[in-house]
């Protein structure tokens, strides 16, 4: 079962680098353009590939022993990331994070879309030391889709934007011991609260962000459009102003999520109040995105269910490379498997030196943006922003391609 499992997970790993191909496929075969769209969603691929898992160990282990399986995996993250894209994605939320980008753009000597793109890259991936990283993704993505992620810049300008994207998501978590995935990881089984980790990771993290936001802002600065004014129809038919006790009351709920990431039986009930919330004011809010959380969850699960049989080849790689080698071994695993998991596996080895436990954590995090399935908060920026691409999808290949250099500065600032 555990050679069986390693080969779906090979053929899910596949599935995400061929996404494109299927959504060709769809449009050189209109009748069976449904199935190929589907197969072509990047957030469908692993939760597909589980299901055949599970369908297959009931055949060779039996119907109870899938289930059993199916049942042992822990699937709080996927549900907390489901929860939080849909309170941090809600209007209120949104347009109190705009409110402060806004305000901080007119201050600087910059266009205003300049500055705001700015910001989007460095400051918000930053604040998810405080929100989570989840959070932080799906209020940049929202924010940065009308300014990068639209027509008429070329691909590989948008690339480029969503690999600095991703990777400063993933390190910009390094400041506290709860918002990073692969931090959470190991921070109570190795003792990092978030004093250590903002001394120890924290500043090389936020140099690396500001370094490839300016780089990536520099660079796409005379390819930016100014921002047009909204005209007068558009600004008739603008929803209701959002109260301020509103958007207390969302932001409260954003911060209770959070508070209780950990505990599902309490977030869920949260996000029940806040969805009977948003129903009693509904005029002040937008539709939520349900759809984009819901399959980004589906992701997250496929990814628990698959990888938690690899653990028989992963951990020896781990347990077997001295620092430094280690370092830039969890760098490169952290591409075909999630970082979070390859911490997690690194907290199960006994006796593992300090210097160890810094490099396996520094090469996981570095590394977060280098795939999709890397980090887990980049099937959300994938759910968001895949439509200002061609074809709607976004190329596995692009995305490595675009990662590529804030990865580099992100690996030899935590080298330092």
């Amino acid at each position: 079962m555990d050679l069986i499992a390693a080969a779906l997970f090979a053929l899910a790993l596949a599935h995400t680098f061929a996404t494109k191909f299927f959504e060709h496929l769809a449009h050189r075969h209109p009748r069976h353009a449904g199935l190929f769209h589907l197969l072509g969603e990047v957030e469908v691929v692993f939760g597909f590939w589980a299901i055949v898992l599970i369908m297959v160990m009931a055949f060779v282990q039996g119907g109870d022993a899938a289930i059993h399986y199916a049942e042992s995996r822990h699937y709080t993250e996927p549900l907390f990331v489901f929860v939080i894209m849909v309170v941090a994605g809600s209007r209120p939320v949104l347009e109190a994070v705009k409110a402060l980008v806004s305000g901080l753009a007119r201050l600087m000597p910059l266009r205003a879309v300049v500055a705001q793109t700015w910001l989007c890259l460095a400051l918000v991936p930053l604040i998810g030391s405080l929100i989570t990283e989840p959070a932080a993704m799906t209020l940049a993505a929202l924010m940065l889709a009308p300014l990068v992620f639209r027509p008429g810049l070329p691909e590989r300008a948008k690339y480029a934007a969503l690999g600095v994207l991703f990777v400063n998501i993933s390190i910009g978590g390094t400041l506290t011991s709860f918002a990073a995935p692969p931090v959470l990881m190991v921070a109570a089984t190795w003792g990092w609260d978030s004093a250590y980790m903002a001394a120890t990771f924290g500043w090389k993290a936020a140099v690396a962000v500001l370094i490839n936001a300016t780089a990536l802002t520099v660079w796409l600065s005379r390819q930016l459009p100014d921002l047009a004014p909204a005209s007068a129809a558009e600004t008739a038919a603008a929803a209701p102003r959002v109260p301020v006790l509103v958007s207390v009351i969302h932001l409260a709920f954003l911060a209770g999520v959070v508070a209780f990431a950990h505990h599902p039986v309490i977030f869920l009930g949260l996000f029940l109040m806040f969805m009977g919330f948003t129903q009693a004011y509904e005029r002040y809010q937008t539709p939520l995105i349900l759809k984009e959380a819901l399959l980004v969850g589906f992701f997250l699960a496929g990814l628990v269910v698959l990888g938690g049989l690899q653990q028989w080849w992963l951990q020896p790689i781990v347990s077997g490379l001295e620092p430094t080698a280690l370092f830039f071994g969890a760098l490169g695993l952290t591409a075909i498997t999630d970082n979070a998991a390859l911490t997690y596996l690194g907290s199960l080895i006994e006796g593992i030196s300090d210097p160890a436990k810094y490099m396996l954590v520094a090469g996981a995090v570095a590394g977060g943006g280098l795939t999709v399935i890397a980090n887990a908060p980049n099937p959300a920026g994938v759910a968001l922003l895949k439509n200002g691409f061609e074809d709607q999808s976004i190329g596995a290949g692009g995305l490595l391609l675009g990662a590529v250099p804030p990865t580099v500065m992100a690996a030899v600032m935590f080298l330092i």
